[in-house]
């Protein structure tokens, strides 16, 4: 028989944000003609009942990420409502430390002059319409960011000055 120890597991999940900047590898071209595969399979007789193919690129990664996990289970259920994806940097977000993951960068896992395309493009092809709202709502809000950083600075080189004159 199992005891509980009264220690209990502090899950937060993980957040992906600016889904439309993530890269694949290969050109841009076999990508979309790769999609384009994938569009064409669906239920003969109704074509309603699956599969779905989304266009928004959290979604394209959010089944991405499915397809790696026993999502059928109770255990890969969890797993998958703990993983949360946006395009661009929502509201919630856009306040807090963002982390990179090393592994996942381009430039350390591609070849230099290998082709690689971006998951924003190739869903603009084929039918996601937001692209363009998504760019303007991240434009606005690297302007905000800019101008906070901008005061931050000023304000930690002035409590700089301060300590120095105390």
């Amino acid at each position: 028989s199992t005891q509980s120890t009264g220690y209990q597991r502090r899950v937060r999940g993980v957040v992906v944000v600016r889904c439309e900047m993530l890269n694949v590898s290969g050109s841009f071209y076999r990508n979309k003609l790769k999609y384009f595969a994938f569009l064409r399979k669906r239920m003969n007789s109704n074509p309603s009942r699956g599969p779905y193919h989304f266009r928004a690129p959290s979604k394209i990664l959010w089944r991405t990420i499915r397809g790696m996990i026993p999502h059928k289970t109770q255990r890969g259920m969890e797993a998958l409502n703990r993983l949360k994806v946006f395009e661009g940097v929502p509201a919630p977000y856009d306040k807090t430390k963002r982390m990179v993951v090393p592994s996942a960068l381009r430039v350390l896992r591609l070849k230099p002059g290998r082709r690689y395309a971006s998951i924003g493009r190739i869903s603009k092809e084929v039918g996601w319409k937001y692209g363009n709202v998504v760019q303007k709502l991240e434009d606005k809000r690297k302007e905000k960011s800019a101008a906070y950083f901008t005061a931050k600075k000023k304000l930690v080189a002035l409590r700089a000055r301060a300590e120095n004159a105390a």
